[in-house]
């Protein structure tokens, strides 16, 4: 069975995928229906988000990817009605979004080699970076 996911820069060097903290846990939402995950792309294109992609990927290979990665995959089933503010954020973003300008700022292994990536000063979003990079 395939899901949607929302991915930034697809196909890039760049490449990254959206996701969510939620109680201290980094989550990647599973849409089951492809128009929820574009309902979704546009209303984080509505905040000035960067515009992510909807990718079709086999359920069980975004578990696995999760499971690996420290993400907790959390799959969003077509018709999905939220009973708590936790699980609104299934359906719309929140608000209030991280910073995302850093995660496109690595350096060019090529013209700068000796130099360590740049700098973020987030613990938890630096993790979060290391953890995308390993993706690539």
């Amino acid at each position: 069975m395939s899901v949607h996911v929302l991915l930034f820069d697809a196909g890039s060097e760049n490449e990254g995928i959206h996701s969510l903290e939620l109680n201290g846990a980094t989550v990647v939402l599973l849409f089951e229906d492809r128009d929820d995950a574009e309902r979704y792309a546009g209303l984080l294109e509505a905040q000035d988000f960067p515009v992510p992609t909807v990718e079709a990927i086999e359920r069980q290979d975004m578990e696995e990817f999760c499971s690996n990665a420290g993400y907790e995959a959390r799959f969003v089933p077509s018709g999905f009605l939220p009973q708590t503010p936790e699980e609104r954020l299934l359906i719309a973003p929140p608000e209030k979004n991280m910073d995302v300008t850093t995660w496109r700022d690595q350096p060019d292994p090529e013209a700068r080699p000796s130099e360590e990536p740049i700098s973020t000063g987030n613990s938890e979003l630096e993790d979060f970076r290391r953890r995308l990079e390993g993706l690539l």
